[in-house]
């Protein structure tokens, strides 16, 4: 983002008197000059795609709101970053929150959506501290508050309050932050009905990523056509990956930080030009793409394209955070297969019973197979577990047990020749009347 240094050494926290002088607000302002229908149709032209892993397009999502009744209306942000191996929200909270305050702010006017609710991870204490902060100086400056946006320069009045979670990965789904916004367990709910029409509180709500956010003041100062000379289009078809993204590389590599990268950017790129290439010069392995949920690349598929078609091409589940976690030849993927499980198993929330079962079904037998007490036929029935769990519309709520069972079954088919090893023949008795 244009406020955060590449070095790590160069960055510092962008006050609200940093961010003004640096033409922060400036977009604000231009957007409360137009009708907040063409900010929406800007949005929709850019085709900006959500940063918070569905990739959903944020102008479409933005028209599914119902006409205005009176009533109130919301905007929720998830910051509740707490998928394995990514970072890249944190960064903008941690130096740059008014770039987040800014999108908040436009799109509550574009919307129409009376007050925001930030919803961040519990275990954030600090990043919790400097976003809150950076809201109190919004309100000391007009940008929120009874009087209108900016001081009155619209009669459209917006509300920001920060949300602390409480430690559950689930939440970051989006139905389950409603309820942990509402003061409930973090329970998705059944849809339809959709945010969009029954969110917060049973009214109108859009849910955004902070990331999503940022990039739209960006959009409406420097224009669509900008925005669409970063990316690329898709190879296969469907919705193209425009603009830049932060991508967060963790792992095996001598450099882990996060990167603001064009989308389409091959993951190769990004170990060997961004992050210092693999540590110690080791090979290459795997890489989880974008969170665990997505599932991994092999070893064939280091020049993987980082955009969003990523799934139907090499065969997971799609981009996700676009935060690779990268692998090395020495990595135990047996190992790396039953950790996840076992985070699997933890933060299911229990409300399905695919995923509450299949889960620690999952858990059990990668731990027999890493111990070595596990059979072949344990492995064909850890596939076929994984392979029956939400894979089918309306066995689950959320898509958690689509996360496991990508995960689990990517990482077994990829790298099979490592379990098999870890694993008994399945010997079948024979008789002499056989």
């Amino acid at each position: 983002m244009r406020n955060i240094p590449a070095r790590r050494e160069d960055r510092k926290l962008v006050s609200y008197e940093d961010y003004v002088e640096r033409g922060g607000y400036a977009m604000l302002k231009k957007a409360l000059l137009m009708q907040p229908e063409d900010i929406v149709s800007t949005i929709k032209d850019a085709e900006l795609r959500g940063r918070g892993g569905a990739g959903f397009p944020c102008g479409m999502k933005w028209s599914f709101l119902p006409e205005v009744d009176g009533k109130p209306r919301y905007l929720c942000i998830n910051c509740d970053e707490a998928e394995p191996g990514t970072f890249k929200d944190r960064l903008l909270v941690d130096f740059d929150p008014h770039s987040v305050i800014e999108g908040i702010a436009i799109a509550c006017y574009a919307c129409k959506l009376d007050a925001a609710f930030f919803f961040i991870r519990g275990e954030w204490a600090e990043q919790a501290k400097v976003m809150q902060d950076a809201i109190n100086e919004a309100y000391a400056n007009g940008i929120f508050g009874k009087q209108g946006l900016m001081n009155g320069a619209s009669d459209f009045a917006v509300e920001c309050t920060l949300h602390r979670g409480a430690g559950a990965y689930i939440c970051g789904e989006e139905t389950a932050l409603l309820e942990a916004v509402e003061g409930k367990r973090g329970w998705p709910r059944i849809k339809p009905p959709f945010p969009a029409v029954s969110g917060l509180f049973g009214r109108p709500t859009i849910i955004n990523n902070v990331e999503t956010l940022a990039a739209v003041p960006l959009i409406l100062e420097y224009g669509v056509e900008w925005w669409q000379s970063y990316g690329c289009e898709s190879s296969i078809g469907g919705a193209a990956s425009y603009g830049m993204k932060l991508m967060g590389v963790a792992g095996h590599v001598n450099n882990p930080d996060v990167f603001e990268v064009p989308l389409g950017i091959t993951l190769r790129d990004l170990v060997d030009n961004y992050s210092g290439g693999m540590k110690d010069g080791r090979v290459f392995k795997g890489a989880i793409a974008g969170g665990v949920s997505m599932g991994i690349l092999g070893p064939d598929q280091f020049d993987a394209e980082m955009d969003f078609d990523i799934g139907r091409k090499y065969d997971v589940m799609g981009l996700g955070t676009a935060c690779p976690t990268v692998f090395d030849e020495n990595t135990d993927m047996v190992s790396v297969a039953r950790n996840i499980a076992r985070f699997f198993k933890n933060e299911s929330c229990g409300q399905c019973t695919p995923c509450r079962e299949g889960a620690d079904w999952i858990y059990k037998l990668l731990v027999r197979i890493e111990s070595g007490e596990g059979y072949l036929k344990d492995l064909d029935q850890l596939l076929e577990v994984a392979g029956s769990m939400g894979i089918m519309p309306g066995t689950t709520i959320c898509g958690l047990s689509d996360g496991n069972n990508w995960a689990v079954r990517t990482i077994v088919n990829k790298f099979r020749s490592e379990f098999e090893l870890r694993c008994k023949p399945s010997l079948v008795p024979v008789t002499a009347n056989s």
